[in-house]
């Protein structure tokens, strides 16, 4: 396995455990942490649907995390 694949497995650790919070700022900081883990591994793959659709994701949970 190399480091790309790794990291891609690593992020959805990081996305699914994030569901198991009750807590919402919890559950959008580990959900933060798994979308840029993303954001980096399509930038790895060079695939832009990743790049987009996590980095929206995280731009979402950084706005509520610092705004409410």
């Amino acid at each position: 396995m190399n480091s790309t694949v790794f990291l891609g497995y690593i992020a959805t650790v990081f996305v699914v455990c994030s569901f198991l919070f009750d807590n919402l700022t919890a559950l959008r900081i580990v959900n933060s942490c798994g979308c840029f883990l993303f954001v980096i591994y399509g930038m790895m793959k060079q695939d832009k649907p990743i790049i987009v659709t996590n980095g929206a994701i995280l731009l979402f949970n950084l706005y509520y995390l610092l705004f409410f």
